[in-house]
């Protein structure tokens, strides 16, 4: 048996992989994902001309709370630029409330209060409002327990407004 080491031919076949390994990475991550290759806009919108208390559909917040938190179902709308938007009502024990209409994009985990209803029943528009994050603490947290209990799904909608809010009335935060 006669064995024949070619050593030119075997240098350029090790360098020739390695060169192939080390590209991999580099054009996995050249890859554009798809929330690079959109920008996001956020719709126009506008609170809405009306809304209910009557009907509104409980969500938790805290146990350490005197409020009680819902939103109208009629104001539930889910928009085209991905953001769930409603009018939320915090109720105190003696009637008093508190109005907002907000948003939550669960793609980013954020909320957005673009109005709130003022003593004589008109909308005070938010005219600098931003984005802030969900947490679960402090002034973003009714709207983060609204996104766990039935309007994301992780940062992906949950689905329809009624699908919403078919999820909300089975409470899927007590099941996590």
């Amino acid at each position: 048996m006669n064995l024949v080491f070619d050593f030119g031919t075997t240098c350029l076949r090790v360098v020739c992989s390695a060169a192939i390994v080390c590209a991999i990475p580099a054009l996995v991550h050249a890859q554009p994902t798809s929330y690079e290759d959109k920008t996001w806009t956020e719709s126009a919108i506008a609170p809405p001309d009306a809304f209910s208390t009557d009907t509104l559909q409980s969500f938790d917040v805290t146990n350490q709370s005197t409020l009680r938190y819902g939103i109208d179902p009629g104001s539930l709308k889910v928009g085209e630029d991905g953001v769930v938007r409603y009018v939320m009502v915090a109720r105190s024990s003696s009637g008093a409330m508190n109005v907002f209409f907000q948003g939550i994009r669960c793609a980013s985990g954020e909320t957005k209060t673009y109005a709130h209803l003022n003593d004589k029943r008109s909308w005070i528009i938010s005219n600098n409002a931003a984005w802030q994050s969900l947490s679960f603490s402090g002034p973003t947290r009714p709207a983060m327990m609204l996104a766990r209990q039935g309007v994301c799904e992780g940062r992906t909608i949950t689905g329809s407004p009624q699908k919403i809010l078919a999820t909300l009335k089975t409470d899927r935060a007590h099941d996590r």
